[in-house]
């Protein structure tokens, strides 16, 4: 921690913006952006193989054996995020983004070791997917904060838009991988081998992750001078290696700070709900929002389409292969409109147009005119708005928190939205039942659609027009000095 060293005056983040788009900015992506692919893998091949896992030739667990594996791994998330996210705002983006990825690889090679269904083999394999979900939790607050801090304040919107989106290309990966593997090799290899897809993307990019620098913001604010000027030099004679030219700055735009102590969760708390009650507001509103509504779809999606429309079981994961296209082409395709139309529109009008959506999608099947294909498609047109809707709420809390507590900041948001989002598979799941009254999955879907509604006009009302603007501009650092 660093205590009072004095005033530092600095053009860094100014030094950042003014960058255009460059190798580097790829690598981050690419070195970065897989933690929300390997999340989305996660959760997609655990879901495919917690059936097998009941079958006499692998596991023999119980159906609540089963089910408590999901509930270990949401708790390790939770763990995760709050853990790193505190090591991550006090020893730096870099140091965390390397751990918390060693971390879930270590966990979810070690589940594919699991022996049996003895005391000690559950224990193990619990205690393995509490560690590769603290692993994926810890990834959300380090990465977040690392790629926002180090991209030009006119690319930040649609990068995490899109990076954040790029979970649905690891559930397409997932579904997909699954498939092959339970219907091609024998069960008891095959589950072990799809918890295995993971690690190996994962090794992929730990080189890319090695090579990184740490966040040049992240360091001036820690007070330390050299080795920020080090890596922001570095950066631009990567860009300019690539034909960038860069304008000289104005020493007005460079800002002084005085660095000091990190903040634990308690303080954190006081920070965030007494100095800036608006913004907490905001960001708690998005990210319960669209928690609630994905986990309560996402969850029971293969449920609604056994026992409401007949679909076999061994066939269901592959209409979750369109569902998941839709959430992944929404960021891809829209998310530059959230630096260009700007933010608190387009997350309002995702947010809006996704409940509205839902709702119309509710009545038509409750008076019974959908069959599985078209559900598909509703669902996958509702999706590509609030697949983008809910990226930006990560956005959100990311960018409108100084720099100081960003990542403790992102920690806190998803936790309370997982622990909201935790009630909508419950909750669905009961609506469901055995498919024999699609009147009570109906009143769920309005609600649903009524959730998601808040999200939009809170954000309408609160919301922050953070494009095209510095960080420091959106949330003046804790440390800056005033004069």
């Amino acid at each position: 921690m660093t205590q009072d060293l004095g005033i530092i005056r600095s053009l860094i983040p100014a030094r950042i913006d003014r960058l255009d788009w460059s190798p580097f900015h790829t690598r981050v992506i690419l070195a970065l952006g897989t933690a929300w692919v390997l999340d989305g893998l996660e959760i997609t091949v655990a879901s495919a193989v917690g059936p097998v896992l009941s079958e006499q030739e692998t596991l023999n667990l119980s159906s609540a054996q089963v089910g408590l594996i999901a509930t270990v791994y949401l708790l390790g998330e939770v763990f995760g995020a709050l853990f790193f996210g505190r090591l991550s705002d006090a020893l730096g983006r870099r140091n965390l983004f390397i751990v918390t990825l060693g971390v879930y690889l270590g966990g979810n090679a070690l589940t594919a070791l699991t022996w049996g269904n003895g005391t000690a083999a559950l224990v193990f394999l619990y205690l393995t997917r509490f560690i590769a979900g603290a692993g994926i939790g810890g990834e959300y607050a380090a990465i977040n904060s690392a790629i926002d801090e180090m991209m030009p304040a006119k690319y930040r919107g649609r990068v995490d838009i899109g990076v954040n989106g790029t979970y649905w290309g690891g559930a397409i990966i997932g579904t997909i991988g699954t498939y092959v593997l339970l219907n091609t090799v024998d069960l008891n290899w095959a589950w072990r081998i799809g918890f295995l897809l993971g690690p190996i993307i994962g090794l992929a990019i730990w080189g890319l992750r090695r090579h990184l620098p740490e966040s040049p913001r992240w360091l001036i604010m820690h007070g330390r001078q050299a080795e920020a000027e080090e890596n922001i030099a570095v950066i631009e004679r990567a860009a300019e290696a690539h034909g960038q030219t860069l304008p000289p700055l104005d020493d007005s735009r460079a800002i002084e700070i005085r660095p000091t102590r990190a903040h634990g969760y308690l303080s954190l708390l006081r920070v965030l709900f007494r100095q800036y009650p608006s913004r907490s507001t905001l960001g708690a509103t998005l990210m319960i929002t669209q928690s609630f509504l994905y986990n309560a779809i996402f969850f029971t999606y293969t449920l609604v389409l056994t026992k409401f429309y007949g679909v076999e079981e061994e066939a269901a994961p592959l209409y979750l292969v369109a569902f998941a296209l839709g959430n992944l082409i929404g960021p891809l395709t829209i998310g530059r409109l959230f630096d260009t139309v700007g933010r608190r529109k387009m997350i309002s009008g995702t947010y809006l147009l996704s409940g509205l959506l839902l709702a119309i999608t509710a009545f038509l099947f409750d008076a019974g005119v959908l069959n599985v294909i078209t559900q598909t498609i509703a669902w996958s047109v509702i999706f590509f708005f609030a697949s983008a809707g809910a990226s930006a709420a990560y956005l959100t809390v990311s960018e409108i928190f100084p720099l100081e507590i960003r990542a403790q900041a992102i920690a806190v948001f998803f936790a309370i939205a997982q622990c909201f989002g935790a009630i909508g598979p419950v909750f669905y799941g009961s609506l469901i039942g055995e498919g024999d009254d699609p009147g009570k999955l109906f009143i769920g879907y309005l609600i649903g659609a009524a959730v998601m509604a808040v999200g939009g006009i809170v954000e309408l009302v609160i919301g922050i027009d953070a494009e095209g603007k510095s960080l420091e501009d959106v949330a003046t650092p804790l440390s800056v000095v005033t004069r």
